[in-house]
């Protein structure tokens, strides 16, 4: 029976431990505010399965900031393109985006989705300078500072979460083209951040909210903190219940992602690190 007790104490403490750390982190910790933020994704789903935390977090009214998500396929691997575009922008609204106008999705022969190709960067940093700095040839000749249309770039690390290659494509084609900001223009900044959604070891991906404590150490060891204005890193935790937490995230997967909610996804949203906590690294970029 005592083995039970624990148990019993476990499951009220280690949740309450949880909640109490996700209002301290939400109260205290860096976060970005008054920002054009576009989160660059691969497929449909993507938005919910792994960012809801930060989307959550950062499309919040009172953060004063506007986010749009930008995805680089339409996920018709299995031939439902066009319900996976309508699944996309559902979430998007149910994760706290202002309009469904705010989701776009490029349907483009480069970019496939497929377990086996890799896009290439190039072509995701031409798309991005079109979308977000039209002028940027401009500028390039002239001493005017370069300018964009968002202000910070969030999407997957080099090791792309689960090590897929178009996710892992978006980190380099993200890196290209806050490089061609800058480009032929040494000790400029760019006007445009990215921030990568660090990837774990498996160990820690399947352990949900538990995974608090070892996020917070590698933030605490390992983001640089000089820069108060250009956090070195951010932590998002989603709260265990209300709106704007993990249920929310939930909702977001099963009632806008209703195609691909086969059995194995209901593993995922339940015990998935990235359903509760994000943490983003700002990458340093060096011009071309």
């Amino acid at each position: 029976m005592s083995w039970l007790l624990t148990l019993g104490v476990l499951a009220v403490v280690l949740p309450s431990l949880y909640i109490y750390t996700a209002s301290v982190v939400s109260a205290r910790f860096p976060a970005l505010r008054n920002k054009r933020i576009c989160l660059l994704i691969a497929h449909p789903d993507d938005e919910a399965m792994f960012f809801a935390p930060a989307v959550m977090a950062l499309a919040r009214p009172e953060t004063g900031n506007h986010v749009k998500i930008l995805c680089l396929s339409s996920g018709n691997a299995a031939g439902l393109g066009e319900t996976r575009k309508r699944e996309l922008a559902k979430s998007g609204l149910i994760l706290g985006l202002r309009k469904a106008d705010d989701v776009f999705v490029v349907d483009k022969p480069e970019f496939p989705d497929s377990m086996t190709t890799t896009w290439d960067s190039a072509n995701i940093s031409s798309l991005l300078c079109t979308a977000f700095a039209p002028n940027l040839s401009r500028s390039r000749s002239s001493d005017a500072a370069p300018t964009a249309a968002i202000d910070v770039l969030i999407t997957f690390d080099a090791g792309g979460v689960s090590g897929h290659p178009n996710h892992i494509s978006l980190y380099h084609g993200a890196k290209a083209f806050v490089a061609a900001l800058v480009a032929g223009k040494p000790g400029w900044q760019s006007p445009v951040d990215l921030y990568t959604l660090t990837t774990v070891p498996l160990v820690r991906k399947y352990v949900g909210f538990l995974d608090v404590l070892a996020t917070l150490l590698s933030w605490a060891f390992g983001a640089d903190k000089k820069e108060k204005t250009r956090p070195g890193g951010l932590v998002f935790l989603n709260g265990l219940a209300g709106h704007g937490s993990i249920t929310t995230a939930w909702k977001a997967m099963i009632s806008a992602h209703k195609s691909q909610m086969v059995w194995f996804r209901y593993g995922w949203i339940t015990l998935s690190r990235y359903m509760y906590i994000n943490d983003l690294r700002l990458e340093k970029v060096k011009g071309r």
